[in-house]
């Protein structure tokens, strides 16, 4: 198994969730995930921000506020004939693996502010994950926007209602980045060695956790100890950029990719609010550049999607 900087789009074409998951692996923290909204307008009209977020170094695409049972990504007009998938069509046009978020809604999630309504078509639900597979996501990703009332209890059944549906070779990353407007996981309490160990047991591949700096309370110390955590119990960890400090100047970036590498990330997640809808991208060069320098940076940048 090729390591993710040596792939191709071809290789990725080829993989599925498990050996996409070894190929991260095999990058010792050299692997950039890109978040993407795709219901709002596109940073420039005359290209989507997958695209953008691609061609600025990402290796992984993840779409945000996508909705299953009405697919559209903004900046793209595409009319899809039967047995044709919009994703699929942003694969070929990223030559990128493309996964997505899908949110773990509690309705009995104690709040501490004003909750959104997240339609069916966003959220975990077994009918969701279905549809999700049906349109060719290479990864999930179970998550929680802001003021959405996602909770790490209904994070791990979803983790294993996605499991179910995507069986063994799915990918299926999973965590929260920020407390989703939820009382008692915010800040310091936002995941626990427990969580953890029960996201792994549900059947989680890769644990989202906070990147340091990112969240109060999130240290270096206590995101390596998490990340400590994950990697003995088999699974890869995920350090995002959830708070929109993907938005922030170049020097705040480098120092988190850097915290984000010395804590043992395996994967290095940046947000979707620098610009409303993308990081501001020349900081996901930036990310890209502090991790893995210039070499892997550019070629990743420059790598047609016809390889």
């Amino acid at each position: 198994m090729k390591r993710i900087l040596d792939c191709t789009a071809s290789d990725f074409r080829s993989m599925n969730g498990q050996q996409l998951k070894q190929s991260i692996r095999a990058s010792e923290g050299r692997a950039i995930l890109a978040e993407t909204m795709t219901s709002v307008a596109p940073l420039y009209p005359s290209v989507t921000n997958a695209e953008l977020a691609a061609a600025f170094g990402a290796d992984l695409l993840l779409l945000n506020l996508f909705d299953v049972f009405r697919p559209s990504i903004e900046g793209y007009e595409y009319e899809c004939s039967e047995g044709e998938s919009l994703v699929r069509k942003v694969k070929e046009l990223t030559g990128r693996p493309v996964g997505l978020n899908l949110e773990p809604v509690d309705p009995a999630a104690g709040r501490i502010e004003e909750l959104h309504a997240v339609p069916l078509g966003r959220t975990a639900a077994e009918q969701t994950l279905k549809e999700a597979k049906k349109l060719g996501f290479d990864f999930v990703c179970l998550t929680g926007n802001p003021k959405t009332g996602v909770t790490n209890g209904e994070t791990v059944r979803a983790i294993e209602r996605a499991r179910d549906v995507f069986g063994e070779e799915g990918l299926i990353i999973a965590g929260k980045m920020h407390g989703a407007g939820v009382a008692n996981e915010t800040g310091g309490s936002i995941v626990s060695e427990k969580t953890i160990a029960d996201f792994i047991e549900a059947g989680a591949d890769i644990i989202l956790l906070p990147a340091p700096g990112t969240v109060p309370g999130i240290t270096l110390e206590i995101s390596e100890k998490h990340v400590r955590s994950v990697h003995a119990k088999g699974a890869l960890a995920m350090l995002a950029i959830g708070t929109s400090q993907e938005g922030a100047d170049e020097q705040t970036i480098r120092q988190i990719a850097l915290n984000s590498k010395m804590a043992g990330a395996d994967l290095c997640h940046i947000g979707d609010t620098g610009f409303y809808g993308i990081a501001i991208p020349e900081n996901i060069m930036a990310y890209s550049t502090a991790i893995r320098g210039r070499r892997h940076t550019y070629v990743r940048m420059a790598c047609s999607v016809m390889r």
